[in-house]
């Protein structure tokens, strides 16, 4: 007996779900890039314009999230701020609409705003999914109690990317001890050459090669007296 599977059948996010992402910084960037690689349709939120032009140019929709509150399937908040998702927001949302954060503590969703909005609350009706019922019939589907979806309701990071992120932690650590006496107290960017040095590691881990500079060419990069 043969049997077919078709695209649609195939993706994890359905090719007619849009996928509401909030903020494009890093984690933004990687959440909309990953979701509309399985699929969705992806919209990005921004308050920074030229992070919104980033994700534009990078082929998303941008919109306000007033905007994409009525027609997002999927909402996840990435920005590192609070109430991203607001009582107006969820008074437009679809009926069975999902919403996570991903971004920051549990207030990037205003829960308290999403509580007295419901005249019913089910919690826990799937694994890590609270049902809050709106009046109309509406459902909003919560996931990890708001709190960091990719920890309360997954694995964590996966080790491949905690590595680095420790790895960078600890010789900022050890550069700021061997320079304290040039410091004085305010807040420093992790050095060029720490940074370098971790992502050579890492690379080399991978099994991976890049190029280098010859001689001539970083002179050129250094210089400025060629050009047109």
């Amino acid at each position: 007996e043969i049997y077919t599977l078709s695209l649609h059948d195939a993706l994890p996010i359905s090719i007619h779900k849009h996928v509401v992402v909030a903020g494009y910084g890093w984690c933004g960037k990687g959440v909309a890039s990953r979701a509309r690689g399985m699929g969705g349709k992806v919209i990005v939120t921004e308050v920074d314009p030229v992070r919104a032009l980033e994700a534009a140019m990078d082929g998303f929709e941008v919109m306000t999230m007033k905007a994409a509150a009525k027609i997002g399937d999927l909402f996840i908040t990435l920005t590192g701020d609070m109430h991203v998702i607001a009582a107006d927001h969820l008074r437009v949302m679809k009926n069975g609409a999902v919403i996570c954060n991903s971004g920051h503590f549990d207030i990037e969703i205003d829960l308290k705003a999403l509580t007295k909005l419901a005249r019913k609350v089910e919690k826990n009706v799937r694994n890590f999914v609270d049902a809050y019922h709106l009046p109309g019939g509406k459902t909003i589907y919560l996931l990890g109690e708001g709190r960091l979806v990719n920890l309360a309701a997954a694995e964590g990071h996966p080790a491949s990317v905690m590595d680095m992120s420790f790895a960078t932690q600890a010789l900022a650590a050890e550069w700021a001890v061997k320079n304290q006496k040039k410091l004085t107290p305010q807040v420093y960017e992790v050095p060029v050459a720490v940074e370098n040095w971790v992502a050579k590691l890492k690379l080399s881990s991978m099994g991976i090669h890049i190029d280098a500079l010859t001689k001539e060419q970083a002179k050129y990069l250094s210089s400025w007296d060629h050009g047109t």
